[in-house]
């Protein structure tokens, strides 16, 4: 379907962000031929070659000197990091993050989601997503209990994981760390390779993002209007109705009527902006900005969430992964030529291939607070700085941090990035717990077979006591690209969004996002933000149809 840009729209539902969310729930609605949907989006169509061919994500995290698909935003200094900026890449295309990330596909730990329902988020339980995770799977390896065959969302093995990345997971057996093979499936602790949100159809080897799975197959349905390079201004107001959106395209603004919801999916960084700049929020901040409150709501942009991480680099022996050599250029030309192929080789890699969930704190059996991602190249500053040479990358991440850190309107410009600080290391039982995960992520790089390929430890050589170790993790430590709960539901009043996701105090304005987690998940966030999408989908159906 295609708008006419001169004429005043109006559809049933309009959708702001087409991440992973967005992707999903454009889809889903627009599968009731009797109402419309609008989709606006602010990057491109999530189809160019960087974001179907994996290794392009080298390319477009870093945000430099182009950002490409990538918003690329910084955080205000980090006071427990050594006072430096944070960075935070998210997808800007069709797709949103799921088009830059490294695809790794985990749901978190089912005790996160019945924790969820003890908050107050009632129907969020395990029991309750479960079948949602499960409806949106293609599987490789099937169906079962735990998993679902025959969903829009391709998820398969690694491609052609390289030999290093399985000596990671048997030297994590020999610290203790027990074997997985499914980090989604009965248990989620040991150390194992990822499953990943990739084609395994006849597109095999490419990226599967959120929009490739949900959303461009059903591009050409009449009562869907997906609009690109949409900047999404504000939420237009009838009394307290949400009913409509206000956006700029190529340099003019435009509106767009909703007759029955306005939804944000902008994503946990710019949803909490779209709604301050559209007057719900902390009525203080907001008229310090010259903007006319709707809704007082203060915890709007608070209680934002992020797994923290840190980054430890080792140049290892090996030439058989991603590093810069005499022989790297040829041999990258030769694994792009087998990728167009046959969807196999380095170039299919997710970089990110192995990786572990463990516990080092006292917290309940069975919930890891520890991920680490074993990563085939030496990834410096967010892949910012590059070193000649081939090593590896250890990630280590607190799963359920203590720190809280918040979003605000830096101006009140939409086109201005909004100010972010995730106050990392700020509770400082998050500082002794990353110190302990930390260790432990050594003594996995000392042990056989790891050990076999280590040359030179880059960051910990000089390490002889937990003060320096300390002081290499402050200096070491940034996002693993996990920000949530920045407007977050739960049953108090006080929270944002209330169980159904629906804004409280306004009508006809819900959010589907990350930003709606009121604790964040122990493992990757895609995943989840595509189930809460599906979710939303079936509570928005009942609610037209009186359920």
């Amino acid at each position: 379907m295609t708008a006419d840009m001169t004429a005043e729209m109006e559809f049933d539902y309009v959708i702001v962000g087409g991440g992973s969310g967005g992707a999903t729930l454009a889809a889903r609605l627009s599968e009731d031929r009797k109402v419309s949907v609008c989709l606006l989006e602010a990057g491109g169509d999530g189809k160019d070659m960087l974001i179907r061919l994996p290794i392009g994500a080298a390319l477009m995290v870093p945000g430099h000197p182009v950002p490409m698909n990538n918003w690329a935003f910084e955080t205000i200094p980090q006071e427990e990091l050594a006072a430096r900026r944070g960075y935070q890449p998210r997808g800007k295309a069709l797709g949103g993050s799921s088009a830059i990330n490294a695809m790794i596909y985990t749901r978190g730990n089912p005790k996160d989601y019945d924790h969820w329902a003890r908050l107050g988020c009632t129907g969020w339980a395990w029991e309750d997503v479960l079948p949602y995770f499960r409806k949106s799977e293609d599987n490789s390896r099937g169906a079962d209990d735990y998993h679902g065959e025959g969903g829009p969302l391709q998820v398969t093995d690694p491609q052609s994981p390289r030999p290093i990345s399985r000596d990671f997971v048997a030297a994590a057996e020999a610290v203790g760390i027990p074997a997985n093979g499914d980090f989604n499936g009965p248990v989620q602790e040991g150390a194992g390779l990822f499953q990943l949100t990739q084609f395994h159809d006849r597109r095999r080897g490419e990226r599967c993002s959120a929009a490739a799975a949900f959303l461009h197959p059903v591009m050409t349905r009449a009562n869907l209007e997906v609009i690109t390079h949409a900047l999404g201004r504000r939420v237009l107001f009838d009394g307290r109705t949400a009913c409509g959106v206000e956006f700029s395209r190529r340099g003019q603004i435009r509106r767009v009527k909703a007759r029955r919801e306005v939804i944000l999916c902008a994503g946990a960084l710019q949803s909490p902006q779209l709604l301050m700049l559209s007057g719900i929020g902390n009525a203080h901040q907001l008229r310090a900005h010259g903007i006319d409150v709707v809704q007082n709501l203060p915890e709007v942009g608070l209680n934002l969430q992020d797994h923290i991480d840190t980054v430890l680099g080792y140049e290892v022996n090996t030439t058989n992964l991603f590093g810069i050599g005499l022989k790297g250029g040829a041999r990258l030309l030769k694994a792009l030529r087998r990728w167009r192929r046959e969807g196999r080789g380095m170039a299919a890699s997710n970089f990110a291939e192995a990786g572990a969930f463990l516990s080092v704190g006292d917290g309940a059996e069975g919930w890891p607070d520890v991920q680490m991602h074993f990563v085939v190249g030496r990834l410096i500053n967010h892949a910012r700085t590059i070193r000649p040479g081939y090593g590896v990358t250890l990630h280590t991440c607190l799963l359920r941090p203590k720190s809280r850190g918040w979003v605000r309107l830096g101006t009140a410009d939409p086109s201005d990035a909004p100010m972010i600080d995730p106050g990392f290391l700020e509770a400082g039982e998050d500082a002794d717990l990353l110190l302990a995960a930390v260790k432990r992520g050594r003594e996995i790089m000392a042990a056989p077979p790891m050990a076999q390929h280590v040359i030179k430890d880059h960051d910990c050589a000089h390490v002889t006591s937990d003060a320096d170790l300390m002081a290499v993790l402050r200096e070491k430590s940034d996002t693993i690209y996990h920000p949530v709960g920045t407007c977050r539901m739960g049953g108090d009043d006080a929270s944002v969004l209330d169980p159904q996701l629906r804004v409280r105090g306004v009508e006809g304005l819900r959010v589907v996002d990350a930003s709606a987690m009121p604790q964040i998940v122990s493992g990757n966030t895609n995943a989840p933000v595509i189930m809460m999408a599906e979710k939303a989908a079936d509570m928005i159906r009942q609610a037209r149809l009186g359920g």
